[in-house]
């Protein structure tokens, strides 16, 4: 069985050649909306979120933390960790997924 570390795919590391791929594959990691999310008011710490993200390992909550960071999505500011201009616009752009996700949903129920 694959670890979760090894299953880490950084956007420059994707064979996906298309943006939009990269960056679903980015959001698509485990825990890594969930950090997106407990940024959303604001900055937090490694501790701060680590508590938030309940269950979350610290070697899992940095490895993500420093992708995040290398794609531009959040920054280490006074505070601690929080969302760029980027990442605050890639927030709104998947909260307005969220009727798709509903109607989605009762259309084709997830087993």
């Amino acid at each position: 069985m694959e670890s979760e570390e090894n299953t880490h795919v950084h956007p420059d590391r994707s064979k996906a050649s298309r943006p939009i791929i990269k960056l679903l594959e980015l959001v698509g990691q485990r825990w890594t909306l969930r950090i997106l999310w407990e940024l959303r008011d604001g900055p937090q710490t490694f501790r701060a979120l680590q508590n938030k993200c309940e269950n979350i390992s610290p070697s899992v909550l940095n490895s993500r933390l420093q992708t995040l960071r290398k794609s531009g999505i959040i920054e280490l500011a006074l505070g601690g960790y929080a969302l760029t201009e980027l990442g605050e616009e890639l927030g709104r752009k998947l909260l307005s997924l969220t009727s798709l996700a509903d109607r989605w949903a009762k259309l084709a129920p997830l087993q």
